[in-house]
């Protein structure tokens, strides 16, 4: 058994201290012949340390395309060539759209619009869309909104957005290579925000953005000092037009070692599988990662890329044995 296993299982397992970068890295550095390994110690530590509920949640967008941004691997942005154009979504439209996602035992319903950040417009169809959802679907409310402001966090909280999405994606250093129109300073900002108001911090990122090994171990590193409820993991799906449009994905052996790696990391924090796991895992992979540290899913569709049916999730999901968290133990 390599060294670093051996320190993970006492740090991590038995006492629930996540790995700094250092062990981080070797863990990203492991041979597949200890793969298998690898997996099975994170698994252990997701049961131990989080139980073997998994947090099941669908998405939607409220608008689409548009947004002023030059995130390199981003579809919506108007920026580029790529074909996704500016829409919204109507109210009527997205409270059927958390029904369908209630529908599949979800507990949680994500509400995302691609934006800087919102302005009173958005802000007013926000509230306006979750009074409406509250009326008729019993399901937690999310937000995904871009960087905010004092007072829109104060009236988030107002609206009881319990949780809200906002990603680093990628690590410090590596950040202005994949965008420039912001800063990864702007983005910590309102994730510190949103932490003192009391709402769930959820916060994750894109790995395959052509970052290195070693910037991996630092975005997990400081993505365990922010200490987020969730951390939604995603595979780069390299989307035409955009500027990461001719990336290869990711290796799916490199892709489950992350997974571990990032379990091992911040063994109580939710790790939400995200875009990209279908091209990047296929249905095998899937499965391996919800026995190697996964112990969330979004099912259905992403915002403009085609995720598994939510039906085969689930369905792998009884298969394993891993009860969807009851919507009544988060309220």
């Amino acid at each position: 058994m390599p060294e670093i296993l051996d320190q993970a299982r006492d740090q991590v397992l038995h006492n629930g201290i996540g790995l700094d970068e250092a062990g981080v890295l070797a863990v990203l550095n492991l041979p597949d012949e200890h793969l298998s390994a690898t997996l099975q110690l994170a698994h252990d530590v997701r049961m131990r340390w989080c139980g073997p509920e998994v947090e099941v949640e669908g998405i939607v967008s409220l608008k689409t395309g548009g947004c002023p941004e030059d995130c390199h691997f981003c579809s919506q942005s108007g920026l580029f060539t790529s074909p996704v154009r500016s829409v919204w979504l109507d109210i009527p439209s997205l409270v059927q759209a958390a029904k369908q996602t209630a529908a599949t035992g979800a507990t949680e319903f994500c509400i995302v619009a691609a934006v800087r950040g919102p302005d009173a417009r958005l802000m007013k169809q926000l509230r306006e869309g979750v009074d409406a959802i509250r009326a008729e679907v019993d399901i937690q409310v999310a937000a995904s909104l871009g960087m905010l402001t004092q007072e829109q966090v104060d009236e988030l909280v107002d609206m009881d957005v319990h949780r809200y999405n906002h990603n680093l994606e990628t690590c410090r250093s590596y950040f202005p290579n994949v965008v420039t129109t912001h800063s990864w300073e702007e983005r910590w900002e309102t994730l510190r925000m949103v932490r003192e108001s009391g709402m769930e911090v959820c916060c994750g990122g894109i790995l395959g953005l052509g970052e290195t090994v070693e910037q991996r171990a630092e975005f997990a590193a400081q993505l365990a000092e922010l200490d987020p409820h969730e951390v939604p993991l995603n595979f780069l799906n390299p989307r035409p037009g955009t500027p990461l449009g001719d990336r290869p994905v990711v290796e799916g052996r490199d892709a489950l070692r992350a997974i571990a790696a990032f379990r091992l990391a911040m063994p109580r924090t939710i790790l939400r599988y995200a875009g990209g796991r279908e091209i990047t895992l296929g249905d095998l992979g899937t499965r391996d990662g919800l026995l190697g540290g996964i112990n969330a899913v979004i099912v259905g569709n992403y915002l403009t890329t085609l995720g598994r049916p939510a039906t085969d999730d689930l369905k792998l999901l009884d298969e394993l044995k891993m009860p969807v968290k009851a919507l009544s133990a988060t309220l």
